[in-house]
């Protein structure tokens, strides 16, 4: 059975193990003041070209995201976000079981828009609404489509222009910045964003994201949040871990390239067999729309999301590559759906 169902089933990358098995009885002082955790922040701190930031190493993405916003937010305050967003679909109320809501824009690719958020903003004009305080991102997006340099600095500029506050998550950051077509760099971020994570569990870490916060003085009880929040992790240093190894010789890129690597292979193969795509993602995320009867088939002997139905007879399924994804299963998974063009010919023209 191949998998193309995520980027974070995979244990983590062997070179974690090894230095995870390293430690041994080693102790460490904990919730985060370690050795380790200092070595993986000040790594971070050099790649993202950004010396006085707070780094902190936090469990998963929604966890994250929930403790940042509700750290930033007051009460009645709002978090803008794409209607795919993850906070807004797949968190399962998280942030509004914090009391802040989620006001949503609609989109095609997942991306937000200054027009989108300036809507929104123009709707909320009174103290008998919530008041938009925060725009959410995600890069990449849900869709896996990525934002360009021209469009994060156009939302920031607006941001500013509206005392918004501009939070990115970065879940499948690498993947992002090691598409094709990106045009940003690691160390655009701290300049465009006031807050934003690297993510590690969708790019071969064990566990973890890491927390970037540019100008520290925007959180100076974010330690108090993350612990009230129950964030804090005793054995602190296993997040460290993982980082202080992602971040050594650029194998968080190398990782986060391979993944890119295999989607470009498949998205070759997926239109040189014409096979229509949902939305044109970039990055290690793909959405084919399939008949109905070739999801079946694929099902006996591959793993992947069902997305969403395309019709009467189709489905859109997300096909997603990790840094452990090599070309064996790129390639047997074209086999089987050449092999379902060529004995489901008249499925083949509903297409």
């Amino acid at each position: 059975m191949y998998s193309f169902q995520n980027d974070y089933s995979q244990c983590c990358h062997p070179a974690i193990l090894k230095r995870l098995a390293s430690l041994g009885t080693q102790a460490f002082s904990g919730y985060g003041t370690d050795e380790i955790c200092a070595s993986a922040a000040d790594k971070i701190r050099k790649t993202v070209g950004c010396p006085q930031a707070a780094v902190h190493f936090l469990t998963g993405g929604t966890q994250t995201n929930m403790i940042v916003i509700d750290a930033l937010l007051r009460p009645w305050e709002a978090v803008i976000a794409a209607d795919s967003g993850h906070i807004h679909v797949h968190e399962t109320g998280a942030v509004e079981g914090t009391g802040h809501k989620v006001l949503t824009a609609r989109t095609k690719d997942g991306k937000l828009t200054p027009s989108m958020i300036e809507e929104i903003c123009r709707r909320h004009t009174d103290e008998h609404m919530v008041r938009p305080r925060m725009v959410y991102l995600s890069d990449s997006t849900e869709l896996g489509t990525i934002y360009t340099k021209a469009e994060l600095t156009a939302i920031h500029e607006l941001c500013r222009r509206r005392e918004l506050y501009l939070f990115l998550d970065g879940a499948r950051l690498g993947a992002a910045l090691c598409a094709e077509t990106n045009d940003l760099a690691f160390t655009d971020l701290p300049r465009l964003c006031d807050v934003f994570y690297i993510g590690g569990t969708k790019n071969g870490a064990m566990l973890g994201e890491a927390v970037v916060i540019p100008d520290p003085s925007l959180f100076p009880d974010f330690r108090y949040q993350l612990k009230h929040r129950g964030g804090m992790l005793a054995k602190g240093f296993l997040l460290g871990v993982n980082f202080d190894v992602l971040f050594t010789d650029s194998l968080y890129m190398q990782l986060a390239a391979q993944a890119d690597r295999m989607a470009s292979r498949l998205r070759e193969g997926l239109i040189r067999l014409q096979i229509p795509m949902f939305v044109d993602a970039p990055a290690n995320q793909l959405f084919p729309v399939l008949p109905n009867s070739w999801v079946d088939e694929l099902q006996e002997s591959f793993t992947f999301e069902v997305w969403s139905p395309a019709g009467p007879d189709r489905t859109c399924i997300r096909l997603t590559t990790s840094w452990a994804t090599d070309e064996a299963a790129v390639d047997a998974l074209l086999t089987a759906l050449q092999k379902c063009r060529e004995t489901n010919n008249r499925e083949w023209s509903f297409i």
